[in-house]
């Protein structure tokens, strides 16, 4: 498998479109720099989920996740847009199978798709989410990942579930890509999310680590 690379198109989260006075052109930004990766022959551009800057709530321009995907993947052509990743407690996952079957469809098949259990509790509250433990957030993931996977994949999707039920759910178009959307799932925890990742998904994201940690987080996924 040859080495891919990819890049964070500056988005507002990480204080990246500071002084940019019109959020006209703050978003005009983040499309040029989409576009010179294209051309530049990157394989993957990748956004956040995030509502507030990092490391402190600011009144900076952070542009939202799902529809900065949609409006990118219009404004490229080649390149392929995923998201590092996807916060689950933000949006029910019937509903996010379908913006992402949608997305995938309107950029021919480019979508890459990644989910998380989420992490960013002053989001959370600010936004009027309840802020389960963390045990609770991965249970909650579980049940989301099969349910998107049921929407991609079954006519009528159904699940019954302890935090989602699902009852003769239609999806279509499901998507270009096939069997289905490339599911990529965030973090690298080795008692829950690695064994998701094992049974379900095509990708994780391991962040920052040392040769030494990789090597084993890969041996564990193994």
């Amino acid at each position: 498998m040859s080495l891919r690379f990819g890049l964070f198109v500056p988005q507002g989260w990480r204080m990246d479109l500071v002084g940019i006075a019109d959020p006209v052109e703050a978003y005009e930004t983040m499309a040029r720099v989409a576009l010179e990766a294209e051309v530049l022959g990157y394989h993957s551009v990748w956004l956040f989920d995030h509502f507030h800057t990092v490391p402190t709530p600011t009144q900076e321009v952070t542009f939202e996740c799902w529809t900065s995907t949609a409006a990118l993947a219009r404004d490229t052509r080649r390149v392929r847009i995923g998201q590092m990743v996807t916060c689950n407690g933000y949006r029910h996952p019937a509903l996010l199978a379908k913006m992402a079957s949608t997305v995938d469809v309107l950029s021919h098949g480019r979508l890459d798709f990644g989910i998380g259990a989420g992490w960013y509790e002053h989001e959370y509250r600010a936004y009027g989410y309840d802020y389960p433990d963390v045990s609770e957030r991965l249970r909650a993931l579980h049940e989301a990942i099969q349910v998107i996977l049921a929407m991609w994949i079954q006519e009528e999707a159904s699940f019954e579930g302890s935090y989602y039920q699902v009852r003769g759910a239609i999806n279509q178009p499901k998507g270009v890509q096939h069997p289905h959307i490339p599911l990529l799932i965030g973090g690298s925890g080795e008692q829950v999310t690695l064994k998701l990742v094992a049974q379900y998904a095509d990708a994780c994201n391991i962040t920052n680590p040392d040769i030494a940690t990789l090597e084993r987080k890969l041996a564990i996924l193994k």
